[in-house]
């Protein structure tokens, strides 16, 4: 059992410190040269880099050192121990993995090509960081500053932050940068939430049908999977109905859909991903 916890620590720390370089030379190899302010304190770093030449590595450590004391202030010291580690060593991956630049220079390169490289990298590696329970630290304290004291949600105070970032990289690089920008920060986000989530490897269905024995036939006999049999009251007819539950593999989904076109046309079905899945007979 201890060798196993140590064994997940191990991983846990190692996948912190992959998606760190990974961010980091998406950062200095795509983002940085072609000026694409993608938010966060590291695109705001951009912006300060062409303004006044501060070099990006210190400017996000001096920011995100200042945000630390402030949620030490606002946030309390439980939250705020989450943020150091990820970051005091965002700026130092940043300032060790530019050496990578004197061998690897993509600077000028077609913008697409750098917001598409550069958004994957990123995402895929803020996404590591966040898959290991850490965070960079930077614009997320702002972000949880704004979701305690003026009610925001975090998802809108990502918004307003990161996008008066973006939006200062209107004015010191024309908007065409940041169109391209854009680009960056919607990858960021979705592949972040994919490298956290994982691929669905199965499929949840939520069925409402007038046929549940037949269905339930299929899905049992036919494909060998459990269902979930429960009573359901409609919200407008205030009718009883079965509501059935599996879970299947993702390559079983169309047969399954197939199937309860021909059981009942009329049956309603909602479908997720179900990202994990344990436990069961």
């Amino acid at each position: 059992m201890k060798e196993k916890r140590i064994r997940g620590a191990i991983i846990r720390y190692l996948e912190f410190v992959i998606g760190l370089t990974i961010f980091s030379l998406a950062f200095n190899l795509f983002l940085l040269p072609n000026n694409l302010v993608f938010g966060g304190v590291s695109g705001l770093s951009i912006v300060f880099n062409r303004l006044y030449g501060f070099d990006p590595s210190m400017f996000v450590f001096v920011v995100s050192t200042g945000l630390l004391f402030i949620s030490f202030i606002f946030l309390g010291k439980e939250i705020t121990a989450k943020s150091i580690i990820g970051s005091m060593l965002l700026p130092l991956f940043i300032k060790l993995t530019e050496i990578v630049t004197i061998y690897v220079n993509f600077e000028g390169i077609d913008l697409l090509v750098a917001a598409l490289y550069g958004g994957v990298l990123a995402g895929i590696g803020i996404g590591l960081v966040y898959k290991t329970g850490f965070n960079t630290g930077g614009t997320d304290i702002i972000n949880l500053i704004i979701n305690k004291y003026v009610g925001f949600s975090i998802g809108k105070s990502m918004f307003v932050c990161d996008g008066l970032i973006v939006v200062s990289g209107i004015f010191v690089f024309g908007i065409v940068n940041s169109m391209y920008a854009g680009i960056v920060l919607f990858l960021l986000s979705k592949l972040s939430d994919r490298v956290i989530l994982g691929i669905g490897r199965s499929k949840a269905f939520y069925i409402i049908t007038d046929k549940p024995d037949e269905v339930k036939s299929f899905i049992v006999k036919k494909l060998g999977h459990g269902v979930t049999e429960m009573n359901a009251k409609g919200g407008f007819k205030r009718e009883t109905q079965k509501l059935l539950f599996t879970v299947i593999p993702t390559q079983e989904y169309y047969l399954i859909k197939q199937e309860l076109n021909k059981i009942d046309k009329g049956a309603f079905f909602v479908v997720v991903d179900a990202f994990e899945s344990k436990g069961g007979v």
